[in-house]
């Protein structure tokens, strides 16, 4: 289904609760699309938002309003356990979708979803607010920017309160206490979608976790902690999902807030709010060694969801991708079903297994080979750096030196390469005063401060960014002789 690009696109929504407030701003005003029809079983709640959003049908029955051909598109706003079923009703029609998060109860059922919809080639997306709240975009250009170095660690707080907030209907609390009895937590499953999405947004895709889920009443999955270990990085991820029964939580919207904090290797960025309003003040601030710098994005939760719903439209005309894609809304129903899954069997789970066969025996063959990983020698150890690259590297290395990381340090070093793999052994001098960095062939002298000696091949790797001075001296590779603490510095001024 092709649209001109003066078309309005003409929008169905259905499930016409609470979170349809946040949903229909995104296309207030919008010329490229419009709330045309509506959807609810309750005929008087359809017929109110129709009034309220001069719509131009109102449907009690998902089937009427999917047989409607002047219907573009739908958004499906209902409970999770109707997904499915909905969704692909959607695809058999010819609709483009939006459904909301999560996508659906399990594997399987997503599969099926996609299916459908590749099988009708219509556009389907996920709704993932989160990763279009201007604070967590602007957090990830920062990181992508490389203002706080590659990042290491990422801690999200969720508190919930007992009171505060917008009124929720008895029907909205109805079908997630349905939810939760079905195993799907309002916390962990429901709204942890959320922070698994963000952090999926900002630190990548996550290889394995560990959860902790309790509860204080029976009813609410929390307290809770969510261990995450990131793909193909050495970053590591902390959630903690709580309740405060007896606080009021300040909010414009549901009782209850988060901040974000990401660590880097040099810097940090916090986010102080997501749904509430907890913590007054600039939303976003960024550390990097001097001072905070703080920044004073749009911090309305509501953002989210109108960034979603342009992207929706915008995906609909081909000016971008959909974000969630059904392929990424699926890694995260995977992160929210391992969770459960962790708390559960009381073991650590990895995502990637869920939906595949023999899952537990895919984590124990996993286990065995990091083990036997983490016996053997590292590559490093084998010659990770190419030794006949280590002398050239080091003859380069005034280039990377730093004075504002080491202010109004003076040194004088002496570095030693050990012949390996070909390349014969050398040493150098380097100097570091009031005129820079400097450095020469020749043996360090007896006023060196320190002396740093190692293979070719460790030199080159720990030049080159393989290896750093620590791990290379703790495996017995690099010796230190002199201060020590010159060599830390050496390490800061160098970026080694």
């Amino acid at each position: 289904m092709k649209h001109a690009k003066s078309q309005q696109l003409q929008v169905g929504i259905v499930g016409l609760g609470r979170i349809a407030d946040l949903h229909y701003p995104g296309y207030a005003g919008n010329r490229s699309a419009r709330v045309y029809a509506v959807c609810d079983a309750n005929a008087d709640l359809a017929a109110a938002r129709k009034k309220e959003w001069k719509a131009v049908r109102a449907y009690a029955d998902f089937g009427e309003m999917l047989a409607d051909p002047a219907v573009d598109a739908v958004e499906i706003l209902t409970p999770q356990r109707l997904h499915e079923e909905m969704a692909v009703a959607a695809a058999g029609a010819g609709k483009h979708i939006a459904l909301q998060k999560p996508m659906t109860t399990d594997i399987p059922s997503a599969d099926r979803i996609l299916r459908a919809v590749a099988k009708s080639g219509v556009l389907f997306k996920v709704t993932e607010n989160y990763v279009f709240y201007p604070p967590i975009v602007l957090a990830r250009k920062l990181i992508d920017d490389g203002a706080i170095g590659a990042p290491q660690g990422l801690r999200i707080k969720l508190t919930a309160g007992g009171s505060g907030g917008w009124d929720v209907p008895a029907s909205s609390w109805e079908w997630r206490m349905r939810e939760r009895a079905a195993g799907r937590g309002m916390q962990t499953f429901d709204h942890g979608h959320h922070l698994y999405s963000t952090a999926r947004f900002l630190m990548g895709e996550v290889e394995r976790l560990a959860a902790w889920i309790d509860s204080v009443d029976g009813v609410v999955d929390s307290p809770a902690t969510v261990m995450l270990k990131f793909a193909g990085k050495t970053a590591h991820g902390v959630i903690d999902f709580t309740i405060s029964p007896d606080l009021a939580l300040p909010s414009r919207y549901y009782a209850n807030d988060e901040w974000i904090e990401v660590t880097g290797s040099a810097g940090i960025i916090v986010i102080n709010r997501c749904t509430g309003l907890m913590r007054p003040g600039p939303v976003l601030g960024l550390f990097t060694g001097k001072k905070w710098k703080w920044f004073n994005e749009k911090s309305d939760w509501r953002e989210g969801f109108i960034g979603a719903t342009h992207n929706f439209i915008h995906a609909m005309r081909g000016e971008e991708e959909p974000n969630l894609s059904g392929p990424a809304a699926r890694e995260v129903l995977r992160v929210a079903l391992a969770v459960a899954q962790s708390a559960r069997e009381r073991r650590e789970v990895y995502p990637g297994d869920l939906g595949r066969a023999f899952p537990r025996l895919r984590a124990l063959a996993r286990r065995r080979r990091e083990t036997r990983t983490a016996r053997s020698p590292r590559k490093s150890e084998a010659g990770l750096g190419d030794p006949m690259m280590a002398a050239r590297l080091i003859e380069v290395l005034p280039g990377r030196y730093d004075p504002a990381a080491v202010p109004r340090w003076r040194c004088l070093a002496g570095i030693e390469v050990l012949p390996e793999g070909g390349a014969p052994a050398s040493s150098y001098v380097l100097r570091v005063g009031k005129e820079g960095a400097r450095i020469a062939g020749g043996a360090a002298p007896r006023s060196a401060a320190v002396v740093l000696a190692a293979p070719a091949g460790t030199w080159a790797a720990i030049l080159s960014g393989g290896e750093s001075i620590e791990s290379a001296f703790l495996r017995g590779a690099l010796a230190v002789r002199g201060r020590a603490e010159e060599g830390l510095k050496l390490k800061a001024a160098f970026r080694l």
